[in-house]
């Protein structure tokens, strides 16, 4: 079951990505981005790493994505759009290509299915996610509160200069 959705998660991923550098809209290319963010997010699942997994989220998924909606909001976009080229259609194929001949040799590695020396046990026993939690919220609780205070002025700028001037505005302007 695992390898099924190890399969869909880096199927989806490796598409989302060809997807957000390939699409012509930038929104279009921004849900593309999220679609591989959150399956790199389902990739950290299956490997046990609930810490990585909630910071690609939150981090990630979320504060990144904003930013990047936020410069979409900046741009004009009913300017020129990006055409895609029938080279592009060549170069994919040429990428499938090089995917498929790699995913060959994978699967014929003499190293498929060996497991490391660490058993899964000794990975597991203490939470990765509890420990730095408590280091973050002790020891560097100040730069943690001071980070969030920049994000929300950098939210707060973004949005004054995304706001177009109303008609109102434009009366009152000396």
């Amino acid at each position: 079951m695992t390898l099924l959705f190890f399969v869909y998660f880096s199927l989806v991923s490796i598409a989302a990505g060809v997807l957000t550098v390939a699409l012509r809209n930038p929104v279009h290319c921004g849900l593309a981005l999220l679609t591989m963010l959150l399956h790199v997010a389902g990739l950290f699942v299956l490997l046990n790493a609930e810490f990585l997994f909630a910071v690609q989220v939150i981090v990630y998924a979320g504060a990144i994505l904003v930013l990047y909606l936020f410069v979409l909001m900046l741009l004009n976009l009913k300017t020129d759009e990006r055409y895609l080229h029938a080279r592009y259609a060549v170069i994919l194929f040429a990428a499938a290509a090089i995917c498929g001949e790699m995913l060959i040799l994978v699967l014929r590695s003499p190293y498929a299915g060996m497991k490391g020396d660490a058993p899964a046990e000794a990975i597991l026993q203490d939470g990765d996610s509890y420990a730095v939690g408590i280091k973050m919220f002790s020891d560097y609780l100040l730069p943690f509160e001071i980070v969030g205070v920049f994000l929300l002025g950098a939210i707060i700028g973004a949005i004054v200069l995304a706001k177009t001037p109303t008609a109102a505005d434009v009366e009152h302007e000396p």
